[in-house]
């Protein structure tokens, strides 16, 4: 990662809460990276971090193989911020057995009583609300350290190094149940490590600009268009450094949304002026998916579907050394994490397996960039407001909404119903209220009336949820009467539809796609 000189290190020791760190401190314009609490500490100390938080973490610091702090963060003479577990190690690294099990242990909300309020706790509200999560207490605290704060069930709730600018608390800042958590995280950053939070979309274009004109030289960059908002603003960040250095492809793969392709296309080039080639290959892909029901193999048909299109249209040319991609910071965090990579639960389409076989280098500039992040980006590339706000669209596009064999039929009748859903979330001012909103054409006929005439035709499910990066989400409250509305016009206005149905499942337990 190419970092900004005033950053903060935040060390992972496998709690859920961690990338909510992160956010936070984004918030603020910092720069941070998450990385492994094992990392290789030689490759952060260029530049050096300004501060260090170490996270909360589900282990107990005596548990056998339990993670352990690398001391030598503690010698770098920058301020340190334990969460949770993180200042459970603090103090389990200095006197060993300083923590053990809780005769109480604190799930949920807690009163926090404030004992001295400088630098960390300083315009935190005595008696607010703190999330605890943990089963373990300090019950010796070393005598390096005193307390700043307490609750009603913790004798320890924060602490402070005599000597040393290492602090830590026993609850979760990130969270939002924590009244004044960010107060605290602005506390450590901006008092605590002095930085200024000048890490803001105009400086991290500049800052990639640059790079990318380091990196690539005088050769050739292709870029692959899904038609997204990440490789949008990807490609026209590379656009702005390097030029006609760069060449888009956008494909028309059949399995867009109505007129997407046209219109998009037309955004690219009339817009914002970008080298793009269109191609229609949405006879190749719906040959191949003829059939397909089952949702991986889809996946990896459209995958192999796309590096051979892309094969065709670069003609086997030497003249690219670089294949430019859309990857996001979570994706990163996601691979580097201690735990491994979570469970695969479906491939992602990101055309990765181009690089390998076509020989080619990646450059991935919004790569440290969350998906909000990356929209504040486009908005100073002067990307259209209605395109940056558009809702995320997977890249096996509508292939994975049509549930069941996929068939050029089937996807049509999906396409004018998710146009009707998509133009009435817009005319009604709901589009900007929610993270995504899609309709699944589900592989279920049923019975139906219309006027004199038994039907048996298709169902659809409407989803829309609300998200703030899409690693959680809850389903959307549209209005009863929006949904009646919207119903009535598909079934109405689609030969082929007679039932639809609202999708009210969250995640966790559900995803936001069906497939």
């Amino acid at each position: 990662m190419s970092r900004h000189n005033e950053w903060i290190l935040i060390l992972d020791y496998g709690s859920q809460f961690t990338q909510l760190i992160a956010r936070r401190l984004r918030e603020f314009n910092i720069y941070c990276e998450i990385h492994p609490f094992n990392v290789d500490l030689k490759d952060v100390l260029t530049p050096k971090p300004k501060g260090v938080i170490l996270s909360g973490g589900p282990m107990s610091v005596n548990d056998e193989g339990a993670p352990q702090l690398q001391t030598e963060v503690l010698e770098w003479n920058v301020p340190v911020l334990g969460v949770c577990y993180g200042l459970q190690l603090l103090s389990h690294t200095e006197i060993p057995g300083s923590v053990e099990k809780a005769e109480k242990r604190e799930y949920g909300r807690a009163h926090l009583i404030i004992d001295n309020s400088i630098d960390l706790l300083k315009d935190i509200e005595d008696g607010s609300v703190v999330w605890m999560s943990h089963g373990d207490h300090i019950h010796q605290l070393p005598s390096s350290y005193e307390i700043i704060a307490h609750t009603a069930n913790a004798d320890v709730a924060a602490v402070r190094h005599n000597q040393e600018p290492i602090y830590g608390v026993q609850f979760h800042p990130e969270v939002a149940h924590t009244e004044h958590g960010k107060q605290l995280l602005k506390n450590f950053a901006f008092e605590i490590c002095g930085l200024t939070g000048d890490w803001t979309p105009a400086s991290f274009i500049e800052e990639q600009v640059a790079a990318i004109r380091a990196k690539v030289g005088n050769d050739k960059v292709l870029c692959a268009l899904s038609g997204g908002v990440d490789s949008t603003v990807v490609a026209t960040l590379l656009h702005k450094a390097i030029g006609d250095q760069l060449q888009c492809i956008f494909v028309d793969n059949g399995l867009l949304r109505k007129n997407e392709f046209e219109d998009v296309l037309h955004l690219y080039t009339r817009d914002l002026h970008l080298p793009v080639k269109g191609v229609n290959a949405s006879e190749l892909f719906l040959t191949r998916l003829e059939g397909i029901s089952e949702p991986e193999e889809k996946r990896k048909i459209i995958g192999v579907t796309f590096i051979d299109v892309f094969e065709k249209e670069i003609g086997g040319s030497s003249e690219f050394k670089y294949l430019a991609q859309g990857t996001l910071y979570p994706d990163v965090i996601e691979s580097v994490s201690f735990k491994g990579p979570s469970a695969t639960i479906k491939s992602h389409h990101n055309v990765g397996g181009l690089p390998e076989k076509m020989k080619l280098d990646l450059i991935e500039p919004v790569r440290e960039l969350f998906k909000d992040e990356v929209r504040e980006v486009g908005r100073a590339l002067g990307i259209p407001e209605h395109f940056i706000s558009r809702h995320p669209f997977p890249g096996p596009g509508l292939g994975i909404r049509v549930l069941g064999d996929l068939s050029k039929e089937r996807l049509d009748l999906l396409r004018d119903a998710d146009k009707i859903f998509i133009d009435e979330l817009k005319s009604q001012h709901l589009y900007n209220e929610v993270w995504q909103a899609l309709v699944v054409l589900l592989p279920v006929q049923s019975v139906g009336v219309m006027g004199d005439e038994r039907t048996y035709e298709f169902t659809v499910a409407l989803r829309a949820v609300t998200s703030l990066d899409g690693m959680t989400a809850d389903w959307a409250h549209l209005p009863n009467e929006f949904l009646a509305h919207v119903s009535n016009r598909i079934i109405n206005e689609i030969k082929g539809i007679n039932r639809v149905v609202y999708d009210i499942s969250s995640k966790p337990p559900a995803t936001i796609e069906w497939e």
